[in-house]
């Protein structure tokens, strides 16, 4: 099996604010994170870089062929970086480009990543909305961006703030733009069960966007969502269940959110959990942990890695 990371985070330096607050790289991987200390990245990264050789060392132990490097507000924009990842490790990483929402010009923006090579566009939508602004996804300016994207083959990843009011945004851009490859992060931001009910629907709204043809669900921090749970994550092998008894198996696909899960667990442990579930087919982890992402985002040859023991066993 050939497993590939729909969702993970890459950066040389944290220094940027978002909704009035900083965040910003100290030493032993904390950040200021919206004005309060927190451990951003695993304590041995101590000099607070995120780089692509790091995570190649960890997708290579944890026998991971390709991840898709997807972009965030809090991280600060790292277009420079990342179109040198892609071009230096062209067969391991599929980088997105990020445009300023909130300045003018958004196709012009986004014309300048698709000449720069980018293939795909990340937007956080959940950082859309903040005290003072709010960018919606079905303004005429966006939807001129994404019949762009839509026109070039140039793929959507997007994260979707709680509620309904994005989610039908996004399905304005979907009928509008049926060819746009879109891949909603976060799984639609599952929550976890209160007692035997799944309270909170939102994120169902989110996944049934995928019965459309060109609309995939990545799981990208999934474990973060159910960290209170941990290991082996019972409620979110029940979550990925439920959404695939309502679009499919085939459209869904593992994402580590790598590095910030990696405070809690080994990044071989973010998906370790569904191999060893019962809970789904040896063919329904083949999708999920892989072919899905190679068939989504047109990866045509992945490398092959072997395993390699541990000293301890």
């Amino acid at each position: 099996m050939k497993i590939v990371d729909a969702h993970s985070h890459l950066w040389l330096k944290q220094d940027t604010t978002w909704n009035g607050l900083p965040i910003k790289s100290k030493k032993n991987g904390r950040s200021i994170f919206l004005g309060e200390e927190v451990q951003m990245l695993p304590p041995f990264m101590t000099d607070g870089k995120n780089t692509a050789e790091v995570f190649l060392s960890n997708m290579n132990y944890a026998q991971v062929s390709a991840a898709v490097v997807v972009q965030e507000l809090i991280d600060g924009n790292q277009n420079h970086y990342l179109q040198q990842v892609g071009e230096t490790y062209p067969n391991r990483f599929v980088v997105c480009g990020m445009i300023n929402f909130f300045q003018p010009n958004l196709p012009l923006q986004t014309q300048v990543l698709i000449d720069s090579g980018f293939k795909g566009l990340a937007i956080p939508g959940h950082r859309l909305i903040t005290n003072t602004r709010h960018a919606h996804l079905n303004d005429p300016e966006m939807m001129k961006m994404f019949h762009l994207m839509e026109n070039h083959d140039i793929f959507l990843s997007i994260t979707l703030a709680d509620g309904e009011e994005q989610t039908d945004e996004l399905r304005e851009v979907i009928e509008e733009c049926p060819r746009l490859r879109i891949a909603i992060g976060h799984l639609g931001m599952a929550s976890p069960p209160q007692g035997n009910i799944w309270e909170n629907t939102d994120w169902k709204r989110q996944i049934m966007l995928a019965s459309r043809d060109n609309v995939y669900i990545e799981c990208g921090g999934i474990t973060w969502l159910y960290n209170s749970e941990f290991y082996p994550f019972p409620s979110a092998v029940r979550a990925i269940r439920e959404a695939a008894g309502l679009v499919g198996f085939d459209k869904l696909m593992w994402g580590s959110d790598y590095p910030r899960t990696i405070t809690a667990i080994t990044y071989r442990m973010s998906y370790d959990f569904i191999l060893k579930t019962q809970e789904m087919t040896d063919k329904e982890k083949q999708l999920f942990l892989g072919e899905n992402a190679q068939r989504f985002y047109q990866l045509k040859e992945l490398i092959e890695l072997p395993y390699i023991k541990n000293m301890s066993e």
